[in-house]
């Protein structure tokens, strides 16, 4: 293949085109659907021995980290079944108040896709609330049950680009900074929660 060599190329002008647009089977990835949210099978090759995880958010850069934990961990829960494979993790509180956030409808499913990250705290899974596809559900005519539809759509604001130019997305990367965290403890039979500061800061 002929290789071409300009030292001057400017990326001014380009975007860079979300993953989301892309197949991504064996990314990480969390679905918020019916009150109700599970990691992907990705996720769970990647710790394959590790039972529990941590949530936590960050309200005002919209970020949300899965960090795999031990057991003993104040808040941490299970996140895979005894077959090994992922749990739905029933979270109704949790659910409204990330709904309420993003301004999300509660009757469509939300997929995301997540980057691993390695902090000095340890291996995370860190999500960009705002990145995301999402699934309609409507009742077809004529019937009483809905039907989800299998087709993804994408945030409105995306509608007219690519994605974020390449300034923009080189910003984000550089600005993984984690901070001011909040974590929440998710109990599958009543739906509370628990909420602590984490003051900590993972670069």
């Amino acid at each position: 293949m002929e290789e071409i060599r300009i030292d001057n190329f400017s990326f001014e002008g380009h975007q860079v085109v979300p993953a989301e647009y892309f197949a991504h089977r064996y990314e990480p990835s969390v679905t918020f659907n019916r009150g109700k949210i599970a990691l992907n099978t990705a996720c769970l090759r990647r710790f394959p021995d590790t039972d529990y995880i941590l949530i936590m958010v960050n309200p005002m850069d919209k970020q949300m980290i899965v960090k795999p934990i031990t057991e003993d961990v104040k808040d941490s829960f299970v996140w895979r079944t005894k077959s090994n494979k992922p749990k739905q993790i029933s979270c109704g509180i949790f659910f409204g108040m990330v709904v309420n956030l993003m301004n999300w409808n509660p009757n469509y499913r939300y997929k995301l896709l997540g980057k691993l990250i390695n902090t000095s705290e340890g291996y995370i899974f860190l999500f960009n609330l705002s990145s995301y596809e999402f699934y309609e559900r409507e009742i077809p005519e004529g019937e009483d049950k809905p039907k989800s539809s299998r087709i993804p759509k994408f945030p409105e604001e995306w509608k007219h680009r690519f994605g974020l130019s390449v300034e923009e997305h080189k910003k984000q990367l550089q600005a993984i900074v984690i901070s001011d965290f909040t974590i929440y403890s998710i109990n599958n039979s009543d739906n509370t929660r628990t909420e602590i500061k984490e003051e900590n800061s993972y670069e």
